[in-house]
């Protein structure tokens, strides 16, 4: 029998029993659940723990009732309050067991760090639909999940559409047990990345804008547009009117990594891939202007470009690159004193 694990975090509702009585109640008024659940239908096979690692799958459910898919990757050598634990983040429309989430996670659990990959609101079908507002509420309920399980040092990871995700939650919960933040496959202004880089007709981006404003109005933002977006590789896909305007739209959108990355403050990782095709090279240097900038709250940053002399869409997951991958981390890891 599975047991389903509450956690209220920050939210009560005060109530008095008796008029002039001055008794007074608390209520829940909403909260965050977890439960470990058997091994998901979908996740591959080779999705599992090497030797001496223990893996198990949770289901959490976010403070505004999102259902948050987990999977947990502890060293069995190592107490939890002493272990490091990195909440890792996938890309569009990925998942905890794709590239290169996959692989890092059980990389990094070799190397005797802790691993908490989750699937958000925007995971495979799902991808272009969600408001980028809300997923800060998938973190969230990771992060206060893993508190309740015992770790005490908390590292943030985000890839490729993670990456913006992990900066916005990051620069706005200033938490002493988050130590640091890793960013893979990061591109800089997804705003204007989606406009003049992906998009690339001012026609269809005006039709799209006017189409977004226009469910928003009527409160259909929720819905997939009859206007498409073109996307990585120049293919049209659906979106929904909030995922345009909180993630694409450069009047409304929450996405742009040059702004959030200077309110960051804890160190930074930045990682690509040489031969990425989906992030262009000058994207990660905006980054670290951004980041290194009079003012930015960042007390360090490093960024680290793997070789490689393939190039494609495929390389921006790190595909031909998954051991590089894990020792420039696990090697950032350590120098920060995190092991």
């Amino acid at each position: 029998m599975m047991t389903i694990v509450r956690l209220t975090c920050g939210l009560f509702l005060l109530c008095t029993v008796a008029a002039g009585s001055g008794a007074v109640a608390a209520e829940r008024a909403a909260g965050i659940e977890y439960e470990f659940v058997a091994r998901p239908a979908g996740v591959p096979p080779e999705y599992d723990a090497p030797v001496g690692v223990t893996l198990r799958f949770l289901t959490i459910k976010a403070i505004d009732d999102s259902r948050v898919e987990a999977a947990l990757w502890q060293p069995g050598n190592r107490p939890v309050n002493a272990t490091p634990l990195v909440v890792t983040v996938h890309g569009s429309g990925g998942s905890f067991h794709g590239n290169p989430n996959g692989f890092l996670s059980a990389g990094l659990a070799a190397k005797g760090y802790g691993m908490l990959g989750i699937n958000t609101r925007q995971s495979g079908t799902r991808v272009n639909t969600d408001n980028f507002l809300d997923v800060r509420r998938d973190l969230e309920a990771a992060v206060y999940t893993a508190r309740a399980l015992g770790y005490r040092t908390l590292v943030l990871h985000g890839h490729s559409l993670g990456n913006i995700q992990v900066q916005f939650y990051a620069a706005n919960n200033w938490e002493k047990d988050i130590k640091a933040v890793i960013l893979t496959g990061m591109f800089g202004n997804l705003p204007w990345k989606s406009r003049h880089l992906l998009v690339q007709d001012e026609q269809n981006w005006k039709a799209l804008l006017e189409t977004a404003m226009q469910a928003l109005r009527s409160a259909r933002d929720d819905q997939v547009m009859p206007v498409q977006m073109s996307w990585i590789g120049g293919e049209k896909v659906p979106v929904t009117g909030r995922h345009f305007l909180t993630y694409r739209a450069e009047s409304s959108s929450a996405a742009d990594g040059t702004y959030w990355i200077r309110r960051v403050p804890y160190p930074i990782l930045m990682v690509r891939d040489e031969g990425d095709a989906v992030v262009q090279a000058f994207e990660p240097y905006m980054l670290l202007s951004a980041a290194t900038t009079s003012g930015s709250l960042v007390p360090a940053i490093k960024y680290v470009m793997v070789p490689n002399k393939v190039r494609g869409p495929a390389e921006h997951t790190f595909v031909n690159n998954r051991e590089p991958l894990v020792n420039a981390v696990a090697g950032w890891l350590a120098e920060r004193g995190l092991r």
